[in-house]
């Protein structure tokens, strides 16, 4: 098992890079933190790149794909619980909510890599037995010293005997995946603004903004590693999806997502992703209700906005 070298008590001299085993991903070429540094007792600075070529997060209408940024959220919990709050490896790391707003007008797609600057406060931080058991974090992103995006998101954080407990069978990540429900077809790729059609997680059904979620076990992205559930970030891409094939023939991208995570998705029994339109935000921009449901319960909820990308005439 890696080390853990915690962070100091006091602001650092300076960055320091991210090792890969941080950010709890197994290919070098999905880590996207690239340093970090604590900036206060509960404060941290962390730079990342967004690689200007991706095999999963595209370029759309001349911009750099915004999950992009959910992403590199989502690898700071882990980081900053092992580098900073003294959590050891193998601990069990659960969202409880993410939420986040970015500017689509500083998505702009250049060519070269994006370099993303993310100013972090960590709050409401718990302890048992000396380490963190729960973090909220309030995120700040600049882009070339423009304000790129704000993001809040909660978790907590259970050893691994905790978890097992709590999961019971579906602890063993062998046995669940064996018990992964078939693969349905998935739903044509211009409804769900993918270009392959192995990144499209929506399966149609008889049901109009009602689909079965394909939940791909070998996706190399969506899938770095074997998991016992589906990820967290499988869910967030079945909302965008859901609320773009929802806005057809509008062409839309993602400005935002409030998220709330209820249950674990299981592998082993079919889950249902249902759309449904929602008024404008205060701003205008349109917003889509995505809801997840598996055994006849709601398991994952997330309010998505959209901006609405004008066609050229």
């Amino acid at each position: 098992m890696p080390q853990i070298e915690l962070a100091p008590d006091r602001p650092t001299t300076g960055p320091v890079p991210v090792p890969m085993s941080y950010t709890h991903k197994t290919n070098p070429a999905e880590v996207l933190l690239v340093s970090w540094c604590r900036t206060g007792d509960d404060a941290f600075t962390i730079t990342a790149r967004w690689p200007r070529e991706h095999t999963f997060y595209l370029e759309r209408h001349g911009r750099l794909d915004p999950l992009f940024l959910a992403e590199t959220v989502r690898q700071t919990l882990p980081m900053l619980s092992h580098a900073a709050y003294d959590v050891p490896f193998g601990h069990q790391l659960l969202w409880k909510d993410f939420g986040w707003d970015i500017a689509p007008e500083e998505l702009w797609a250049d060519g070269e890599d994006a370099h993303v600057e993310l100013h972090i406060t960590a709050s409401d931080v718990k302890y048992r037995k000396g380490r963190a058991t729960a973090l909220a974090l309030s995120v700040e992103a600049t882009r070339a010293g423009r304000r790129l995006a704000t993001a809040r998101t909660r978790f907590t954080i259970q050893d691994r005997a905790v978890y097992e407990r709590l999961r019971g069978r579906y602890a063993d990540i062998a046995s669940a995946n064996e018990r992964a429900v078939p693969l349905p077809p998935p739903s044509p790729t211009h409804e769900t603004g993918r270009t392959r059609f192995q990144d499209v997680v929506l399966s149609c059904t008889d049901t109009p903004l009602r689909w079965q979620l394909r939940t791909d076990t070998s996706h190399p992205v969506l899938f770095d590693h074997p998991v016992d559930h589906a990820p967290g970030m499988l869910l967030l891409e079945a909302a965008r999806q859901a609320a773009q094939a929802a806005s057809q023939p509008r062409q839309t991208l993602v400005a935002g997502m409030q998220c709330d995570f209820s249950r674990y998705a299981e592998l082993d029994a079919p889950c249902w992703i249902v759309a449904r339109a929602l008024p404008h935000d205060p701003n205008g921009r349109p917003r889509v209700l995505v809801t997840a449901e598996q055994n006849d319960e709601e398991i994952f909820a997330s309010v998505v906005t959209l901006h609405e990308v004008p066609v050229a005439r």
